[in-house]
């Protein structure tokens, strides 16, 4: 049976929009089920008024890579004008919302604490509170699934545009239930509505929904891709390749001086489970290592259900440590977008803090890394679990 989405909901009957001047948060992902944009959809509703759009990192046509500034532009579909919140202005100014009395978010996001869409969710909201504007949440899946939670909390002196809130590293939320979350737990306190999927079960992952998968960002083509990012999105914050400008982002890791069998056998040795590694060789199109050919591995998932992947990135990052310890660097500071550096290694900020790098440089085991990772699990359990849907 096919998961019927916020957006498709809110379609079938659209009488709540009647009246309203609508802002529309969006990218490529906020479609319906034959595929229509909800841009156009919504646009084409009668008494119904969009007065603007709003795009979040990587724009809202998703055109724009990783890190890079979103300009405010006309869309030519529908003339509106497109504002950023991406940069500078990650929520709407007071001089754009005088003209909107209902702010609409529909993105697909990926499950993961560090992905900037949950964060651009969370800046509309403040926003939206401080000059009385409804928000509503157009609910989707998350795409690996919403009953799995890994990792550790971030701590809120390392808060980011890639993670603002003590969540776990995967969180088991979709977006609607974010938005109820923060919205009483952070004291956001904005005039919040949700609209929820149909026949959606937490245990699903995106392709048991019968939805069609459109690329979230420009480096997650695939569930794949989506499905190992929690861990090896880590690699960000090291001078090694996370695989951009490959055609398996965050499959493909490795640097220019990594031995790749050796790197592939050691991890094999461990016997993680759900996961395998494959040597591999790759000359990255843009990003780090750019041309330059790079012996890493592939990260082949034999079963999802048992796979860890904080745990996969961590064990990648000690084998590789140890594998060259004179080659591997975490790198020193981090930036956000266009903005000026700060301050804070970015792999810091990813982690949810010192800690993680810490021991890894130190040597300590990764599972005394994640020794209290269960109970970061089940203690965030209880504090989600008023504001769950499903």
């Amino acid at each position: 049976m096919q998961t019927l989405t916020g957006l498709d909901r809110l379609l079938a009957d659209p009488a709540r929009l009647r009246g309203r001047r609508i802002g529309i948060i969006t990218n490529p992902t906020g479609i319906t089920r034959d595929l229509t944009s909800m841009v156009d959809a919504i646009c084409a509703l009668p008494d119904v008024t969009v007065s603007a759009l709003f795009g979040p990192e990587h724009g809202a046509r998703g055109d724009v890579q990783d890190g890079l500034s979103v300009d405010t532009v006309i869309d030519e579909a529908t003339g509106l004008p497109v504002y950023s919140l991406y940069g500078n202005h990650k929520g709407p100014s007071a001089a754009i919302l005088g003209d909107i009395d209902l702010l609409i978010y529909d993105i697909q996001d990926v499950g993961c604490r560090y992905y900037t869409y949950l964060y651009t969710l969370s800046y509309v909201m403040e926003s939206a509170a401080k000059h009385g504007v409804e928000v509503l949440v157009l609910d989707r899946p998350n795409p690996i699934n919403g009953a799995q939670m890994e990792g550790n909390l971030l701590n809120p002196a390392f808060s980011s545009f890639v993670g603002r809130y003590a969540l776990p590293i995967r969180h088991g939320l979709t977006n609607a239930e974010f938005a109820r979350f923060i919205n009483v737990e952070f004291g956001i306190g904005c005039q919040l509505s949700v609209l929820p999927m149909q026949n959606w079960r937490r245990e699903m992952w995106f392709d048991q929904t019968a939805l069609p998968w459109v690329t979230p960002s420009p480096n997650l083509p695939s569930l794949d891709c989506a499905t190992v990012y929690p861990g090896t999105c880590l690699f960000e914050g090291t001078n090694m390749s996370e695989g951009r400008g490959t055609t398996h982002p965050f499959e493909w890791l490795g640097a220019p001086w990594v031995n790749a069998r050796a790197w592939a056998d050691a991890l094999n040795r461990l016997d993680l489970p759900g996961v395998r590694f494959r040597p591999t060789f790759f000359a990255p199109t843009y990003s780090k290592h750019l041309g330059v050919t790079c012996g890493g591995v592939q990260v082949h998932v034999t079963d999802r259900s048992r796979l860890n992947a904080v745990a996969v990135g961590l064990h990648m990052l000690a084998t590789c440590m140890k594998l060259h310890p004179d080659q591997f660097a975490f790198l020193p500071s981090s930036w956000e977008g266009h903005e000026l550096p700060i301050r804070h290694p970015h792999f810091d900020l990813l982690a949810g803090g010192a800690e993680v790098r810490n021991a890894l440089l130190s040597g300590v085991p990764v599972t005394d890394i994640m020794a209290d990772w269960a109970t970061v699990a089940h203690n965030f359990a209880q504090q989600r679990a008023a504001y769950l849907l499903y």
